[in-house]
């Protein structure tokens, strides 16, 4: 049996890999020889959408459900290792977490600020890189609008790194 260790994808999200089951696990470990041996995130985007999908051809699970797998998961995360290894894409940061709640849970930008306390115009310096924004004054917005700030642990960016 293959070791059954969590991956931490590039957002700090755990994937259990004890949940796999042992064909999964194997089909994994192939997906991580491949991203190696390619190590071009185009060839390997074009190699493990048709690899997974072939995978669970046989399985009854429709698009969705595939894409919410552990294997799918992980080998979107191997893509993504890739991207920014290649300097498509970059690391995700607490940035784009707070742009996605806003998005999700605001209609305006000024309606979120107006909710946390924050001016817009250090929202908009955030938002864009220019400025990063205290843990405290990040925190107590946050908390505004019954969220909190969460630690996960640091991701490496090679593929390979992961067990």
């Amino acid at each position: 049996m293959i070791q059954q260790i969590d991956y931490v994808n590039l957002k700090g999200d755990f994937i259990a890999v004890a949940d796999l089951t042992v064909a999964e696990q194997k089909f994994v470990a192939k997906l991580k020889r491949q991203a190696k041996q390619l190590g071009d995130w185009n060839e390997f985007e074009n190699y493990w959408t048709r690899e997974v999908g072939e995978f669970y051809k046989d399985s009854g699970l429709t698009r969705t459900q595939m894409r919410a797998t552990g294997v799918y998961r992980i080998a979107q995360d191997l893509g993504s290792r890739l991207a920014v290894e290649a300097g498509l894409a970059r690391v995700p940061d607490y940035r784009d977490e707070l742009d996605a709640l806003i998005r999700s849970r605001f209609q305006t930008r000024r309606e979120f600020c107006q909710a946390t306390g924050l001016t817009e115009d250090m929202l908009s310096h955030v938002l864009s890189g220019r400025k990063h924004l205290a843990i405290e004054t990040l925190s107590e917005a946050l908390q505004k609008i019954g969220f909190s700030l969460r630690i996960v642990p640091v991701k490496s960016i090679e593929p390979s790194s992961q067990p």
